[in-house]
C-alpha cells in the first residue's frame, strides 16, 4: 500500500496543476495521477500564461511545470507564480537535463525538479514533498546546484535574518545547502529527526525562505557556504 493509500478518510488531498504544451503528456500525468487517493488534478494548461492566469484561482498545492513551452516558459511562469501564489508548490518537469535549467528553476522558485522519463511513483513522492513544503533535492540536482555555485561569483553581502540564527540552526541550514535530509541531518549532529524539522522551521521563518531550496541558494549566495567545503567548515 502506498503512503497516499494510508491517508486518513477525510484528509484533505493535494491539489495538483499540470501545466505542459503536449496533450498527450498532460494526459498521461493525469492517469498516473488519478489513482492515488491523495492527490486530486484541479487544472490543466498548456503554457506558462495560462497557469499564471489560473493556478491561483484553482488554488493548486502542486503545480507540475514544463519548461519550453509556447507564450510563456516555466522559468518565467514560475517566478510569477512564486509572487502570485506562495503557497504553491512548483515542481519543473522537463525531457532536457542541463546544468542552466536546473539552477534557473530553483532560482525562479521551484520546490523540485525531474525528468519526464523518472519512474511515476518518483513523480508522485515529489508531489507529496513538494506539498509538504520541502524541496526535492535528489544528490545528482544538488550536485549540480553546487558545481553551478561554483563556476559563479558568490558573494559576501548581509543577508537579512542571517545573523539571527543560533549557532545550531546554522549547521543544519549548511547541511541542508549540502542535500541532506531531515534524517541524515539528524545523524550528523546526533538530535532527534523532530528537533532538526524545528530548526529547519525556525531558520526558514527568519530568513524568509518558502523552503528548503531557497535556503540553499541563499547560503551560496551569502557566501555562508563554499562549494567544495566541507558542510561543518
Amino acid at each position: 500500500m502506498s503512503d497516499g493509500a494510508r491517508v486518513a478518510e477525510g484528509s484533505p488531498r493535494i491539489r495538483v496543476a499540470i501545466v505542459d504544451d503536449q496533450t498527450l503528456v498532460r494526459t498521461g500525468f493525469r492517469m498516473i495521477l488519478s489513482s492515488e487517493p491523495d492527490i486530486e488534478v484541479v487544472g490543466e494548461h498548456g503554457d506558462g500564461a495560462q497557469a499564471v492566469e489560473h493556478v491561483p484561482k484553482e488554488r493548486a498545492d502542486v503545480v507540475l511545470m514544463d519548461i519550453r513551452m509556447p507564450v510563456m516558459d516555466g522559468l518565467e511562469a514560475t517566478r510569477r507564480l512564486a509572487e502570485a501564489s506562495p503557497a504553491t508548490r512548483v515542481v519543473i518537469l522537463t525531457t532536457y537535463d542541463l546544468d542552466e535549467y536546473i539552477f534557473d528553476a530553483f532560482r525562479a522558485g521551484a520546490s523540485g525538479f525531474l525528468l519526464k522519463d523518472a519512474p511515476p511513483e518518483q513523480l508522485v513522492e515529489a508531489i507529496r514533498v513538494a506539498a509538504h513544503g520541502e524541496a526535492l533535492l535528489s544528490p545528482s540536482v544538488t550536485r549540480r546546484l553546487v558545481e553551478e555555485f561554483a563556476r559563479i561569483p558568490t558573494g559576501t553581502h548581509a543577508v537579512p535574518g542571517l545573523d539571527e540564527l543560533t549557532s545550531r540552526e546554522l549547521d543544519v541550514l549548511k547541511l541542508i545547502a549540502r542535500g541532506q535530509s531531515n534524517s541524515e541531518i539528524a545523524e550528523a549532529l546526533v538530535v532527534s529527526e523532530a528537533t532538526v524539522k524545528t530548526h529547519v522551521a525556525h531558520l526558514l521563518d527568519k530568513l524568509d525562505c518558502r523552503d528548503r531550496v531557497q535556503a540553499v541558494v541563499l547560503a551560496y549566495e551569502s557566501g555562508l557556504v563554499q562549494p567544495g567545503a566541507h558542510p561543518s567548515r
